[in-house]
């Protein structure tokens, strides 16, 4: 059994249990002609979030006051809809920042605002689950609030579901990360000649690799196993593929002031060369 500490809006409350430990606890309904002291049912409770002493939570109570209900049940249908689909638990702050964005997206329709997203194409075809999900937000929004946000909206909605899965301490930046694969791929595409083919299986696997080196390289946990063998072999074996790894490290380097390991360049090039094999028999 928990009590009531304070009704947050219809669909969220504050409470605290019989250790008296706070929590912020979501369900539809859940407020409404609901006052302080009153006691609910764990099972009328969809979303937990704790502990309510954290210093990013405390700034989520303030938020929720100027959030109309209807965001509420829109980012918990969003959420749970996301969390099937990607098959992970997404970190609980998301719900809160979703909330915040999902309710200034619309007030900046109705005053005619338009905010360009500069990764529109990077998210749509880097991060095509994200996507899809931010399309059908983007549906949903537009179904229940009656309004007809622009499509870039779903990559602006990606962005929040980028950075929510793992439930870590720190969330990924989604647009560091997509402008980041974007400029790999593109200096992959240009040094190389090479015309990839978003269909294409090889391609896939490259933009998957690529992506979990992004995530490698800002977390500075790159591969360190220091197969020098397997890296000259690689080398001997793949020049020209070798030679994109280079130019990736060279600009990594340039931009980012960081130096890829040998291991990386090894996978990297094993990538690149399946690319390449693939468009020499176009």
């Amino acid at each position: 059994m928990i009590k009531i500490k304070k009704v947050l809006n219809s669909s969220v409350v504050l409470v605290e249990d019989g250790q008296r430990k706070e929590y912020i606890v979501f369900g539809k309904g859940i407020g409404y002609g609901q006052k302080t002291g009153n006691r609910i049912e764990e099972h009328q409770v969809d979303q937990t979030f704790i502990p309510v002493d954290d210093v990013k939570v405390k700034e989520y109570l303030g938020m929720l006051d100027a959030i109309a209900p209807v965001y509420v049940e829109l980012t918990r249908d969003i959420m749970a809809y996301a969390e099937t689909k990607l098959q992970t638990k997404l970190n609980p702050g998301t719900y809160f920042m979703l909330m915040d964005h999902l309710s200034f997206a619309v007030e900046r329709f109705k005053k005619g605002i338009n905010i360009t997203n500069k990764v529109f194409w990077e998210i749509k075809n880097f991060y095509p689950e994200e996507f899809e999900i931010g399309l059908f937000a983007l549906r949903l929004m537009n179904e229940r609030l009656e309004v007809e946000l622009p499509k870039e909206e779903a990559a602006n909605i990606a962005f929040h579901l980028i950075n929510a899965q793992g439930g870590q301490a720190e969330s990924k930046d989604g647009m560091r990360y997509a402008k980041l694969i974007g400029a790999i791929v593109n200096l992959v595409r240009y040094s190389l000649h090479i015309d990839l083919d978003a269909e294409n299986i090889h391609y896939t696997r490259f933009i998957t690799h690529v992506k979990f080196f992004v995530e490698r390289f800002y977390a500075d946990r790159m591969l360190t196993a220091k197969d020098d063998l397997l890296f000259e072999q690689i080398a001997t074996l793949y020049p020209q593929a070798m030679d994109g790894a280079f130019k990736i490290k060279d600009y990594m380097k340039q931009v980012h002031g960081k130096v890829i390991t040998n291991d990386e360049l090894t996978y990297l090039a094993v990538h690149i060369h399946r690319l390449m094999s693939y468009n020499e028999l176009e």
